[in-house]
């Protein structure tokens, strides 16, 4: 079976110019496999580089090496060097992220942050906003709050709209950066049973869990990432 995400030989180094030019090494020689229908786990300490390599698959950073590729229909498209346009376009169809804080439009309500990713699939806007509003009632979001913009929510309340937007339309690769990491107990559980509803459908999922349970709950493999450790 063809992986929906491959990475051989990440290399990635940061340049400190603030600090006349010293260098930071983060991975080196990085490679996995992420395949349809599962939740692979990057692992490891803080520090050992997991952020990094979930920003180096969304093309937030560029890698010094390697290659990324993900099977975009019948293409492959290699985020290490994709053009800026292509990589938009990768990120509209293929690629989905849910990270640890919520950046939207200020004064926009939050049942239309969640709807928006459907109303650019195509959605009508009344069915984007209906399904949106569905998706913040299973994640216990008040209904009071969903017209009010998410700025002016706690971290809690902010992260559940984060996941509804991150999850609410269909996106064959999901990557997650610590979706529960301000969650109780009862919204832990809610995103669990979201996660294995992507998977069941066929999405290929990469993350950062430091959750236990919930890790241990929606991983099929954890990935350790102290093994792709640079040299200092």
């Amino acid at each position: 079976m063809t992986p929906l995400l491959s990475a051989s030989g990440l290399s990635k180094t940061f340049v400190l110019h603030l600090r006349e030019g010293a260098r930071l090494p983060v991975v080196a020689h990085a490679a996995f496999e992420v395949f349809a229908g599962e939740c692979v786990a990057l692992g490891g300490p803080s520090g050992a580089g997991k952020s990094s390599l979930l920003k180096m698959v969304y093309g937030n950073y560029r890698t010094d090496a390697g290659a990324i590729r993900v099977r975009d229909g019948a293409e492959t498209v290699d985020v290490a060097t994709a053009e800026p346009r292509r990589l938009l376009r990768l990120r509209a169809t293929t690629i989905g992220y849910v990270s640890q804080f919520l950046r939207v439009i200020p004064r926009v309500g939050a049942r239309d942050v969640v709807a928006e990713p459907l109303v650019v699939d195509g959605a009508a806007p009344d069915e984007a906003r209906e399904r949106a509003g569905a998706l913040l009632a299973r994640l216990n979001l008040p209904e009071r709050l969903w017209s009010l913009p998410p700025a002016t929510f706690s971290g809690g309340e902010q992260q559940r709209v984060n996941i509804a937007r991150g999850l609410i339309a269909h996106r064959p690769l999901l990557l997650m950066d610590e979706p529960t990491a301000s969650l109780d107990a009862a919204n832990r559980a809610v995103v669990v049973e979201l996660i294995e509803e992507k998977k069941r459908a066929g999405v290929g999922i990469l993350g950062i869990f430091h959750d236990a349970e919930v890790r241990e709950a929606v991983c099929d493999r954890v990935i350790d990432v102290t093994a792709f450790q640079a040299a200092a």
